[in-house]
C-alpha cells in the first residue's frame, strides 16, 4: 500500500510508531519537567493530539516524528501550564460567611448629598461663581475629561482646573461628606 506524504494515514502510521518506540522516552521527558505523573501523561497526550490535528509533514523524521520537536513541545506546554497555574487564584470556602444586610440609610444619605450638591450648584448660578459652578457641573455629571471640557468651552486647562477646584473646595466646606460616616462602621 502506498501512502501519500503528508496524508492523514501517514500521520496516523507515524503516530503509531512514535507511541510504540518512544512513548516511554516522551513520558520520561515530561516527568523530568513536571515531577508529576498525571501532568506528564497530560502533556504527552497533548503532544499526540497536536501531531494528529496538525498533520504537518515538516515534523516527520525517519519513520516517526522529530523527537527534538516533541521534547520542545512538551517543555513549552509545561511552561505554559505553569504560567496558567500561577495566574489562578483559589478562593477559600466562603459558605460560612454571614451576609451583611443592605444599608438603606446609607443610600438615603447618598441621595440627599447628591441633591444638596445639585441644589448648591443651582444656587451658585445666581452668584459671581456661576461660571465655575457650570464648569464643575459639566465635568462632574458628564463623561468628559478636563481636557475635553477645556477644548469644548474654549478656555485653558489651568482655568478649567482652578474653577473646578474652587467649586470642589466650596462644596466640601458647605456639604457633609456621606462617605466619611461610612468609614467608621
Amino acid at each position: 500500500m502506498i501512502i501519500e506524504s503528508g496524508s492523514i494515514d501517514e500521520t496516523l502510521l507515524r503516530l503509531d510508531i512514535l507511541y510504540r518506540k518512544h512513548n516511554q522516552w516522551l513520558m520520561a521527558c515530561a516527568y523530568n519537567q513536571s515531577n508529576d505523573k498525571q501532568v506528564s501523561e497530560d502533556l504527552v497526550q497533548e503532544l499526540y493530539l497536536y501531531l494528529a490535528q496538525k498533520n504537518n509533514y515538516k515534523l516527520y523524521y525517519s519513520d516517526s516524528f522529530n523527537l527534538l520537536y516533541c521534547h520542545n513541545f512538551i517543555k513549552s506546554r509545561y511552561i505554559n501550564w505553569i504560567k496558567r497555574e500561577n495566574k489562578l487564584c483559589y478562593l477559600e470556602d466562603t459558605t460560612d460567611m454571614e451576609d451583611e444586610p443592605y444599608n438603606i440609610d446609607y443610600d438615603v444619605s447618598l441621595e440627599q448629598s447628591y441633591d444638596l450638591i445639585k441644589k448648591e450648584l443651582k444656587d451658585l448660578s445666581t452668584t459671581k461663581m456661576w461660571p465655575a459652578a457650570k464648569l464643575y457641573e459639566m465635568y462632574a455629571f458628564c463623561d468628559i475629561t478636563m481636557d475635553e471640557l477645556s477644548k469644548n468651552v474654549g478656555i485653558s486647562k489651568s482655568t478649567t482646573f482652578l474653577s473646578i477646584s474652587k467649586i470642589k473646595k466650596h462644596l466640601k466646606n458647605k456639604i457633609d461628606n456621606p462617605f466619611k460616616n461610612n468609614k467608621d462602621e
